[in-house]
């Protein structure tokens, strides 16, 4: 069986394999070498996932989900006729999607995977991103940084040492990453990052400006109309594409709001330098990540061989100008910012499952040595962050501590457990209390409890504790209000896999209607082409099968049950019966 590289984006995905030792896209079922995240509830219960679910998005705003990603890790919920759905469950649905695209296009099952995320994500969001493939029925064999993907990627054809800077500006998130490529080595040095910054920001930005031009215009204000809001929208993310290789992007929306005097239509130009002053800001605010990945990485800008964009929000010009300004280097254009993400995914899945043999520089698998994003720290006396782990150390990570009680004859103690640069304990992101129960009441200072931290290649962290008096072994509880637990895990599972069974009897079903209606469509253009040539009785079957069938196909396809299915196959096989003489005629007419 294959193992697929996974690039799971905010904007885009993208899935790609090796093939012939070589890392190649793998088309979606709609032809297209990145599928969009973007999932889609219909008003008959169908889910909806990619192009077909943007589609619809301008006439089923509310039932349309995009950007998921930025929601990974928490306990944020999009319901939809009742049922509200995680963001584990949404990207399911997206994996799922690429993962059936792959089996079809593989022509075998697809069941690992290597699934990649923003280098800044925490604990909880790459747990949730691993707990989003087992609900989409993927073996997530690694969680591995973007920025050492497409560091990856490009190693490939470019093996020779040197110090990269991956500098990965996505829908959702933005990444830098220093990352040095020795022989059969990638190592990263340090990364840094932004997780609230991306193209969906520079998108609210000209969606605002034409939002605001409508308003001026005609004192409309589209904000609460949100069919007209979501057309504007997509017309906003086209602008700011067109604006990357021309000058001026022009929008035109007619009928966009009901005015006093009839329909309103929406004509902007927005011009490149208009488009810079109102994103100026977006794009200084990856200077501090860049300055802190350099110094972090102990290196000059000047050091660097290579610098790769990554991520379509790199095609902007002020982007790359940007990049030139801070780096001074021109950015390599040797990958594509697009699917290089996913090939390098891709090529570390094949290392991991044993069959990187005829990979160029991994014959002898490529070694990835990644780094913790943030720094890992617990809540001492007085709500001081007391720091472990630093950040940017290499994975994976090992570390014991002793600790002892606060106070008198404790029988217990909690343990926060935090992320993040801040010294005080309430300014960083806490990610798990563990509590430790049990411990002999003793004086404050005279228990001795090891604790230790273990992060995990993907990065995840998982937490042991020991009592060194006894030599026992004790449980800890994690409390961590954003990740599912395995009962939920399950139950999205079963969730997605009756989905996948419903969606094949619903398939079955369109194609029973369609068929059914192109037969009694045909059947009546026969009795008004030829019922002149037909018997009285005849004529009166005729039309009492095609008025028995159009009462079945009147209900709604949501509502069919197998022995309304039943009855549509009997109906259409008795208007054929009884038509085939006339269809026959009408044949032989024509």
């Amino acid at each position: 069986m294959a193992t697929i590289g996974i690039d799971l984006g905010t904007t885009n995905s993208c899935a790609a394999a090796v093939e012939g030792g070589r890392p190649a896209i793998i088309p979606n079922a709609e032809g297209e070498r990145t599928t969009p995240s973007v999932i889609a509830f219909s008003k008959d219960g169908e889910r909806l996932v990619g192009t077909i679910a943007c589609r619809q998005a301008a006439v089923n705003p509310d039932r349309t989900i995009e950007s998921v990603k930025r929601r990974m890790g928490d306990t944020w919920r999009a319901t939809v006729d009742g049922k509200a759905y995680s963001p584990q469950e949404l990207s399911a649905m997206i994996l799922r999607k690429l993962r059936i695209d792959a089996e079809a296009f593989l022509a075998q099952d697809v069941t690992d995977a290597v699934i990649t995320v923003p280098a800044y994500f925490d604990d909880a969001q790459r747990q949730a991103t691993k707990d989003a493939g087992r609900i989409a029925g993927l073996n997530v064999l690694r969680i591995i940084n973007e920025p050492t993907a497409a560091a990856l990627a490009y190693g490939l054809d470019n093996g020779r040492q040197q110090k990269v800077m991956v500098y990965d500006l996505g829908g959702g998130t933005f990444d830098v990453s220093v990352i040095e490529i020795g022989d059969g080595v990638i190592e990263v040095l340090a990364t840094s990052g932004d997780n609230h910054l991306g193209g969906d920001d520079f998108d609210e930005r000209v969606t605002a400006y034409l939002v605001d031009a409508f308003k001026r215009e005609h004192g409309v204000d589209l904000r609460g109309n949100q069919a007209a809001l979501q057309r504007v929208k997509e017309a906003a993310r086209e602008a700011k594409k067109e604006l990357s290789s021309l000058d001026t992007a022009h929008v035109n929306l007619p009928f966009l709001a009901q005015g006093a005097a009839g329909p309103l239509h929406l004509e902007a130009t927005l011009s490149r330098a208009a488009f810079n002053d109102m994103t100026r800001d977006l794009v200084e605010r990856t200077t501090g990540p860049v300055q802190n990945a350099l110094n972090d990485a102990g290196i000059a800008a000047s050091e660097l061989g290579c610098v790769l964009l990554v991520g379509g929000s790199t095609r902007i010009p002020a982007v790359q100008d940007h990049v030139k300004k801070l780096t001074g280097k021109e950015p390599s254009a040797s990958i594509n910012p697009d699917e290089c993400v996913a090939m390098g995914a891709a090529m570390q899945g094949a290392t991991l499952s044993g069959s990187a043999t005829g990979l160029v520089k991994a014959d002898n698998s490529i070694l990835l040595l990644d780094v913790t994003p943030l720094s890992l720290s617990i809540e001492t006396v007085g709500g001081v962050a007391t720091r472990l782990v630093e950040r940017n150390t290499t994975l994976p990570v090992h570390y014991s501590q002793v600790f002892s009680t606060a106070a008198a004859f404790q029988t217990s103690v909690e343990i926060k457990v935090l992320q993040g640069e801040r010294p005080m304990a309430a300014d960083n992101k806490a990610i798990g209390t563990f509590k430790l129960k049990g411990i002999k009441r003793a004086p404050a200072g005279a228990p001795q409890i090891e604790v230790t931290f273990d992060i995990d290649a993907n990065g995840i962290l998982t937490v042991s504790a020991k009592d060194l008096d006894t030599g026992k072994q004790q449980s800890i509880t994690i409390d961590d209000s954003g990740r599912m637990s395995d009962d939920d895990i399950d139950r999205a599972i079963r969730d997605a896999e009756q989905y996948a069974a419903q969606d094949g009897e619903r398939r079955d079903l369109m194609v029973l209607r369609e068929e059914g209606q192109r037969l009694a469509n045909e059947a009546n253009r026969a009795l008004t082409q030829v019922g002149k040539q037909l018997e009285k009785e005849e004529k009166k079957q005729i039309k009492a099968d095609v008025a028995g069938l159009q009462k079945l196909l009147g209900k709604k396809l949501d509502k069919l049950d197998a022995g309304d299915a039943d009855a549509l196959r009997a109906a259409t096989a008795q208007l054929e019966q009884s038509s085939a003489r006339a269809r026959a005629l009408m044949a032989e007419q024509a």
